[in-house]
């Protein structure tokens, strides 16, 4: 696996059983909603909401759901965009498919005109937070839903 073999694709009819069958690890269950959860919330965000399959060649090997301006704290004056969800598929973990992700959806993003990309992620030890500090986000100090955010620069 290359990130010359990994792709983005949007989620068709084709291939939503391909997505909802992009599993994480049993012990990060708890840190990441299912793919399930995401297309539900895409549907009911379609405004706000990027869902897209990460493939590997044609193999399924994670989930990434994007926000694109969303109305961060509900009084229409903080639009922001970034990271919503990722899920990477448990045997496909530690190759780059994170990495990918995150950067595909940076380069979206920075194609749209934004400058400033942001994610959320449960903290504690066992959390994704030292991945996306490796990647370059920081801690913007605020939390949400009980989250910690990050932000990186584009």
């Amino acid at each position: 696996m290359t990130a010359d073999t990994l792709r983005l694709v949007p989620i068709t009819p084709a291939n939503i059983e391909t997505a909802l069958a992009v599993q994480v690890r049993p012990d990060q269950e708890r840190l990441v909603a299912p793919v399930a959860k995401s297309l539900a919330e895409a549907y009911v965000h379609q405004q706000v909401a990027w869902p897209r399959l990460v493939l590997d060649g044609d193999r399924p090997v994670g989930f990434l759901m994007a926000f694109i301006d969303i109305d961060w704290n509900g009084k229409g004056v903080d639009f922001r965009s970034g990271l919503w969800r990722l899920n990477v598929a448990a045997d496909a973990q530690a190759r780059g498919v994170g990495r990918f992700a995150v950067e595909a959806v940076a380069a979206h993003l920075r194609r749209r005109g934004n400058t400033r990309m942001y994610v959320t992620w449960h903290p504690g030890d066992d959390g994704p937070e030292g991945f996306y500090r490796e990647l370059g986000f920081h801690l913007t100090g605020e939390e949400s839903d009980g989250e910690t955010v990050g932000a990186l620069d584009l």
